[in-house]
């Protein structure tokens, strides 16, 4: 039985909402107020440059940098999208189009955009000018699934929408009646006719509908029937969401709480600890084993090492306990820092295939509970498993840290031995380029440490072959890859 909490912690300038579950973090959403996500929000935009040979256009809605569309994404009123249709057929330079957001900028891209529009509320999603009717594939009861299509159907005819427009019945609408459905019809369809004025009346490029902030789309979206209860430690949103919940999601009010206690909210459960440790390249296993989890712009990897774990029995025994293990922990961190795209799992070599069904089993399961979409193939010829998950905002990475400075992205510095060596080689150019009395080396302390051990032979070597003398001063500010040559 999953025991489920939300932790909101909310400042003047950044919200954080954390998820956890049986009192272990399973996600963590932030939004900080200057630059708020904008994934669902709605445009009105203009078509600036058409690209035949990616079958893309750029869009201009207000934004830094122009927005992205795949002709995949263009609907033509109203008409089913075609996947083979040339973009040129589709748009046109100076061409207004209404488009959606579905996901962030990130690093150098610009927002990716499609015509497919759509709004949520609790129970639905609500698809103007299209008559399709889903259900969320985690309603598996066919009985429960028809049941929805029906009443659903029936709000449709009794507001007069039916033909004009289409709606997903979302996770949440799982047992719930008429009267909460019809509410939620009701609502969005009060809501396009609003958006369609602003449509109508805004000039180009402007926003024409702006997604729930964070503290609100948790509630929307995050609490469920095993959510026991919602803690926000900020009394102005806490009144904020009781007034949310009571117009759109009743259920959900019982279980908010206004958190008073003495330490930090993220002090519970021990929130504050698990995102520091999800910004870290190693993840440590209870048995002993590790996964080491490498972020880049093409995929992310993550790969799977027994370390000090020997097991009782076997070999065999010993990799595939350690690669169920994997698969769990796996199943959390890819939730936890929001991993997204192309990841590439390198579980450790197994040769029963009973084991690979296995873990991959257990590799699915932990990925149930996962509200972003995932796809997991088998394992490869290599023994490589290959899964994507559905990127529409950054991860945890990205959006708490860059690249360092010292190594420019790449998660190495140059040696103190390397350093040394570059130093005996610059010192015989500027030897040769002038006549100097002596050289005063400025360097870190870890190199002019190692000039004065390791390498005091070659040091002196240098000195007596050049015949100048070479002074070593550190200098702290400097890094173990920076040095200065000045000569005197």
């Amino acid at each position: 039985m999953i025991n489920a909490e939300i932790l909101m912690n909310v400042t003047p300038t950044e919200s954080r909402v954390a998820v956890v579950e049986n009192g272990v973090l399973q996600e963590i959403f932030i939004e900080r107020s200057n630059h708020r996500g904008l994934v669902g929000n709605i445009y009105k935009g203009k078509v600036v440059r058409v690209l035949p040979g990616m079958q893309a256009a750029f869009v201009d809605i207000g934004l830094e940098r122009a927005a992205f569309i795949h002709s995949s994404e263009i609907s033509r009123d109203g008409q089913p999208r075609d996947n083979n249709a040339s973009i040129v057929q589709q748009v046109r330079e100076g061409q207004t189009l209404i488009v959606q957001v579905t996901k962030d900028p990130i690093g150098t891209k610009g927002a990716r955009l499609t015509t497919h529009l759509s709004i949520p509320s609790r129970y639905l999603v609500y698809m103007p000018g299209t008559a399709h009717l889903g259900v969320s594939q985690r309603i598996e009861e066919e009985s429960e699934r028809e049941r929805l299509k029906q009443l659903v159907t029936g709000c449709m005819e009794s507001e007069g929408l039916s033909g004009e427009a289409g709606f997903i019945l979302r996770t949440a609408a799982d047992g719930v009646g008429e009267d909460e459905i019809l509410a939620d019809v009701s609502y969005l369809r009060r809501l396009w006719r609003k958006l369609e004025e602003r449509i109508k009346d805004n000039p180009l490029p402007s926003k024409i509908y702006d997604e729930l902030p964070l503290s609100e789309r948790a509630i929307r979206d995050l609490a469920r029937p095993e959510t026991n209860r919602i803690l926000i430690d900020s009394n102005e949103t806490f009144q904020k969401i009781e007034q949310f919940c009571q117009q759109y999601v009743p259920e959900v009010a019982p279980k908010i709480e206004y958190y008073k206690g003495p330490g930090p909210i993220f002090e519970l459960n021990n929130v504050e600890e698990d995102i520091q440790r999800g910004l870290e390249r190693q993840v440590a296993l209870k048995s002993g084993g590790y996964l080491v989890i490498d972020q880049t712009e093409a995929m992310t990897t993550i790969d799977v090492n027994t370390g000090g774990f020997v097991g009782r029995r076997n070999l065999e025994d010993t990799i595939f306990k350690t690669n169920l293990e994997a698969a769990t922990a796996i199943g959390r961190q890819v939730r936890l820092r929001n991993l997204g795209g192309i990841i590439i799992l390198d579980f450790i070599d197994m040769t029963d295939v009973e084991h690979q069904r296995q873990v991959l089993r257990m590799l699915e399961k932990v990925l149930e509970k996962d509200h972003t979409k995932t796809k997991i193939s088998g394992v490869s010829e290599l023994g490589l498993v290959e899964m994507t998950r559905k990127r529409t905002r950054e991860s945890l990475e990205h959006m708490l840290m860059e690249p360092c400075s010292a190594c420019q992205g790449r998660g190495s510095v140059k040696t103190a031995e390397t350093i040394c060596y570059e130093i005996f080689r610059e010192i015989l150019r500027e030897e040769r380029a002038y006549s100097a009395g002596t050289y005063l080396v400025l360097a870190s302390q870890e190199v002019v440490d190692r000039l004065l051990d390791e390498d005091s032979h070659g040091l002196a070597d240098l000195e007596a072959f050049i015949g100048k003398t070479i002074r070593l001063q550190v200098e702290g500010r400097y890094r173990q890859d920076e040095y200065d040559i000045i000569l005197q």
